[in-house]
């Protein structure tokens, strides 16, 4: 795939199904995540890998964080949230393993763990599969963090869900770039 059309078309895919990448394909994508913008080469980043049992595992943590949250949880809502993870046959945990540094900030660190998980996404999508990166509460949850063997100093970037499509790429919205794009100095008409 053309490097520009990958930038300009790629997009989160909520259908996932098997075949996951694996093998050379997936040490492909953790190459280009490993090519992430990394100010000092620290390295701020690590992946987990869940897949088959492992997701039910991280589906029972989601729902045990849940329980922690909300005991009085319904068992549909609690049974909802125990197979999120198994909506694709490969889930990756990106996790920003930040270090204290003089010259490199937190955010910093965090922002090229972003960018390493971006570029599990895009080499995905080079390679024929299709991604989708899913944040929301459970990567800031304490609890979720704990059972997944976070240290203090590391946070979750996202959960990458990984396979390929099923069914057509939904349509992208088109945005004019001029919406997002200031000259400096600004001008007085």
């Amino acid at each position: 795939m053309q490097a520009l059309a990958l930038l300009l078309n790629r997009n989160s895919h909520p259908m996932l199904l098997s075949p996951a990448p694996e093998g050379e394909a997936l040490e492909q994508m953790y190459q280009a995540a490993l090519r992430a913008p990394d100010h000092a080469s620290l390295t701020p980043w690590r992946f987990i890998e869940f897949r088959r049992s492992a997701l039910l595992s991280l589906g029972d943590i989601f729902a045990q964080a849940q329980l922690a949250q909300d005991p009085e949880t319904s068992e549909a809502d609690l049974d909802k949230i125990k197979r999120m993870p198994q909506r694709a046959p490969l889930v990756i945990a990106v996790v920003a393993a930040c270090q204290v540094h003089p010259k490199v900030p937190e955010i910093e660190q965090q922002l090229s763990a972003g960018c390493a998980a971006h570029g599990l996404l895009l080499a995905a999508e080079a390679l024929g599969f299709a991604g989708l990166w899913r944040s929301g509460w459970l990567c800031f949850d304490p609890l979720v963090k704990q059972r997944l063997g976070l240290t203090e100093q590391e946070s979750l970037v996202g959960f990458l869900y990984l396979g390929t499509p099923k069914g057509r790429r939904k349509a992208l919205p088109e945005r004019a770039v001029a919406d997002f794009v200031q000259q400096w100095p600004q001008q007085e008409d």
